[in-house]
């Protein structure tokens, strides 16, 4: 038997793992071809040169309490490259003031009225303290928004300050965007389980407290990361390359224009995989076209060490604020291994899904509305050392209602046909572990049929 040809669509995290678990599976000998439709591989986790050190402009860390980013950073031997947060806390910008972001909250859903004082007024306060005795009525076989359900129970301050500034921050979206099941799975679960108000279904969800750091990252950026995969999966890759169309025939599938392979695997946004699948798996095609993205833009900002900037992790901006930026990292006072830098660190967010405008915007208009939000909120009006604008262009899946039903359908019209696998963010879960685990499941089943 001739060793197997398998192409891989997209070179983003997802796909980059995909290639290096299937390496370790099908052996030496298996063709491995990546296809990435860019200039570079990683997708959504890019780190560049700022100030004459790497600073990534993607996503910058991940959930250091799931295992699959430290497994497989311990596999590739990068283990001492970890590193976690300081203690410093993050800030919530909202009516114009600096706020501590709510502790006891889960996504930025309140426990008790306590959680959220100081935040919003005491009518909103009353309603979150009255709400337990509130008659509540959850249907176990549906879903709801996230601000559908907070705005029903707790009014539309706790949506627009606390819950919105969360949820932007992960999915580049609005809580109306965002479904109750797959983007506070923990709140759904109470809820089923018969939680009979928001407040207690809050309080069971919540996680329990622990003194083991919430996230990590790597010392020189998830370049490292990426640099590893690519070297451990040695294999093909070809670099503005797009996957123009997928058909399967006599057992085998062609992927245009790479050509005939024994299996393949999409690590594509959703609509890509719609595109592709169009023809060949047309019931999937049309679950994937389901699931819209976000597009965003981050400005990293290289500042004299002396800037000023607060001692705080980052500042989430509410709903419905005089500013243009969603969110500001302070890197500098968060990564103590950024703090060592000759310069201070800072990175502005901005847009969501419905709210894109300024994706396109001139990267000198996004420096300098990045100066001036950062100066409205912080005082800091220092003059940048060095700046640098990554435009996210279909950056993030949206995950909304029902989000959990079109995977599922999903991943069953996909489960029946040999030879196709699908990963990446679009399925469950944003964050690089989700990710990771999507890769590492999708290349063990691919090659399992290969092998069997």
């Amino acid at each position: 038997m001739n060793p197997p040809t398998v192409a891989v669509v997209g070179g983003g995290i997802s796909g980059l793992v995909v290639a290096y678990r299937l390496r370790r599976s099908l052996g030496a000998a298996a063709r491995i071809v990546v296809l990435e439709r860019s200039s570079r591989l990683g997708g959504k986790l890019r780190t560049v040169p700022l100030a004459g050190d790497p600073v990534d402009v993607g996503a910058e860390a991940f959930i250091a309490r799931r295992p699959e980013v430290l497994a497989l950073v311990e596999e590739l031997g990068l283990s001492d490259h970890i590193v976690h947060p300081s203690a410093a806390r993050p800030l919530l910008y909202a009516d114009a003031r600096l706020h501590p972001l709510p502790a006891g909250t889960l996504m930025g859903i309140p426990a008790s009225a306590q959680s959220v004082e100081g935040l919003v007024d005491d009518e909103t306060l009353a309603r979150i303290t009255a709400e337990p005795s509130v008659p509540f009525h959850w249907d176990r076989d549906s879903d709801v928004s996230v601000a559908e359900l907070v705005r029903s129970r707790f009014g539309e301050q706790v949506v627009r300050r606390s819950v919105d500034p969360l949820l932007g921050g992960v999915y580049s979206g609005l809580s109306d965007t965002a479904g109750v099941r797959a983007t506070v799975p923990t709140l759904a679960a109470a809820l089923d389980a018969g939680a009979t108000s928001l407040s207690e279904a809050v309080a069971r969800a919540l996680p329990p407290k622990s003194d083991a750091p919430v996230f990590g990252t790597l010392r020189e950026g998830y370049g490292v990361l990426i640099e590893a995969l690519v070297r451990e999966a040695d294999a093909e890759f070809l670099y503005g390359t797009a996957a123009s169309g997928l058909k399967r025939s006599a057992g085998r599938w062609s992927v245009d224009p790479l050509g005939e392979v024994d299996g393949v695997v999409l690590a594509v946004p959703a609509p890509d995989a719609a595109r592709l699948l169009a023809d060949s798996v047309r019931s999937a095609a049309q679950c994937a076209a389901q699931i819209p993205l976000a597009s965003s833009v981050v400005v990293a900002l290289a500042l004299p060490h002396d800037a000023g900037l607060p001692q705080n992790s980052g500042i989430l901006v509410a709903t419905g604020e005089d500013l243009s930026a969603k969110a500001f990292t302070l890197s500098s006072r968060k990564w103590p291994h950024l703090a060592e830098r000759p310069v201070a660190l800072a990175r502005a967010s901005f847009g969501r899904f419905g709210d894109d405008a300024l994706v396109d915007a001139s990267e000198a208009d996004l420096i300098a509305l990045a100066r001036a939000d950062l100066a409205t909120v912080t005082g800091v009006d220092a003059e940048p050392v060095a700046a640098f604008v990554q435009r996210w262009h279909g950056g993030l899946p949206q995950y909304r209602e029902h989000h959990g039903e079109i995977v599922a359908a999903f991943e069953a019209e996909i489960a029946g046909i040999d030879g196709l696998e699908v990963a990446g963010a679009m399925l469950h879960g944003v964050g690089v572990p989700a990710c990771v685990a999507t890769g590492t499941a999708a290349a063990a089943r691919l090659a399992a049929r290969m092998e069997g």
